[in-house]
């Protein structure tokens, strides 16, 4: 087979390799029954994917600007590193008493400086870490660790979206640190998308 023939039929097969192993889906939905500035805290995920997911190699920020913390939620993969960015004027303190994150503290420092922490504890499903800063009582945030990496957080509009997710059957849920909704079956395609709709009421 000459050169040119054999580049060709190479890329014949990967062609038809990569149609034949295409089978994602997208998860598009909406979450209503909150304030427009509590919808962004919640976070909608797969339960229990199986497989092994390796987390991400650059670092998510978390802030401290304000006296807040930002983002008020971080959903990550169990395993992913963040960052913690002092962007205030004075000092701040980073610590969680929840032993999800091994009751970290991560001590204070100045403005401009980031100090960082790995989420390492694998949950069976989801867990999340509560984090607080000494210096300032009145900061919280969470930080919501993630067995897999298909999930996203909603908009302010109550929009989300979750790409690539393989074709199967699944449980998609609701994480928001005040409100809860119930747990929906779905079935993911091959390819194209399905819709979910979430309605959050009280704890």
């Amino acid at each position: 087979m000459t050169n040119h023939r054999f580049v060709a039929a190479c890329v014949l097969i990967s062609a038809i390799g990569l149609g034949g192993t295409t089978q994602a889906g997208i998860i598009k939905g909406r979450v209503s029954g909150a304030k427009a500035k509590s919808l962004p805290d919640a976070v909608i995920y797969l339960d229990s994917v199986s497989g092994e997911f390796k987390p991400p190699d650059k670092h998510p920020v978390m802030d401290q600007r304000g006296l807040v913390f930002l983002p008020h939620v971080l959903p990550v993969l169990a395993g992913t590193t963040v960052d913690f960015l002092n962007s205030d004027n004075v000092p701040h303190n980073v610590f969680s008493p929840d032993a999800s994150a091994d009751k970290f503290n991560l001590g204070t420092w100045p403005t401009g400086k980031i100090k960082s922490y790995t989420f390492a504890k694998r949950c069976d499903k989801t867990c999340d870490a509560t984090l607080l800063c000494k210096v300032h009582p009145e900061m919280e945030a969470f930080v919501v660790i993630m067995q897999n990496p298909y999930f996203a957080k909603a908009d302010t509009s109550g929009q989300f979206t979750i790409e690539n997710v393989p074709a199967g059957h699944y449980t998609i849920q609701v994480w928001h640190p005040k409100m809860k909704a119930p747990a929906q079956p779905v079935d993911v395609p091959k390819d194209g998308s399905i819709d979910v709709a979430f309605v959050l009421g009280k704890k």
